[in-house]
């Protein structure tokens, strides 16, 4: 245990720094303009050193380009990203790439740097609330942070993440590194960012929540497409049948 709070210390050292860039990678399509996920997150989501193609976001292009999903993949995560300099950035984000989903994978450097949970909870609130004026779903990850500020605090945190989506019906991952944190060799040398072969795993965490989002997507895109219906248009609960029995298996852990 105590090697596992070393760890995520300096893991979320790392989210702090100042480096890392917001990129866009495109799936390969014929037809039709695919519809787009977009990534918005810090360091974890940012392909910190390693290539695109190795990231988490990179292999999610692969693996939807091989089960055919027409889907286009955009990453605005940047490294040291906190939720509010996110807040910020985000209407500009959400203004450029016109994403269908969006998966929020903010929140660490909050905790790294002690912030108030009601702040973080604001800011986050504030960016769910310009992904539903965009017409987009959500896909919200949260995160975990080590026992050091004692655990009212950890708690306050995490549950702000659970609390969030239990409120607004949303489809969430609580910790999508819970394998990555437990695994010999998923650390690069410099004990904090996750390595390339700790990839595919933070890619499993997310996948069996994103997929389901996804297909009911499609389904809504065909839909609008006969109804001659803008996709930035469809309604949020257009898609609640689709992803009501995924939600219902979704288990908020506050512990």
């Amino acid at each position: 245990m105590w090697r596992y709070s070393l760890v995520i210390i300096a893991w979320l050292a790392l989210l702090w720094s100042p480096l890392g860039l917001a990129n866009s990678i495109s799936s390969e399509n014929s037809g039709e303009e695919p519809a787009k996920v977009l990534v918005f997150g810090d360091s974890l989501s940012a392909a910190f050193g390693m290539s695109d193609a190795e990231s988490w976001v990179g292999l999610l292009e692969e693996r939807l380009s091989e089960r055919n999903h027409p889907w286009h993949v955009a990453n605005a995560s940047i490294s040291g990203e906190t939720t509010a300099g996110g807040r910020e950035r985000l209407p500009e984000v959400l203004e450029r790439e016109s994403p269908d989903l969006v998966i929020l994978a903010l929140g660490g450097n909050d905790g790294l740097r002690g912030l108030s949970p009601r702040a973080m909870r604001e800011n986050l609130e504030a960016m769910l609330e310009a992904i539903d004026a965009a017409g987009a779903q959500t896909l919200l990850l949260g995160i975990r942070i080590p026992p050091n500020y004692g655990p009212q605090y950890s708690q306050r945190f995490e549950a702000v993440f659970a609390d969030l989506a239990r409120e607004r019906g949303l489809v969430f991952e609580p910790f999508f590194l819970h394998e990555v944190a437990f695994r010999d060799g998923m650390i690069m040398d410099d004990g904090i960012h996750p390595t390339p072969e700790a990839q595919p795993y933070m890619l499993d965490a997310v996948w069996p929540h994103l997929e389901p989002m996804m297909r009911g997507i499609e389904a809504c895109l065909d839909d609008a497409v006969s109804v001659s219906e803008r996709p930035s248009q469809i309604r949020q609960d257009v898609l609640w049948e689709e992803l009501a029995q995924h939600r219902m298996d979704v288990a908020f852990d506050l512990g």
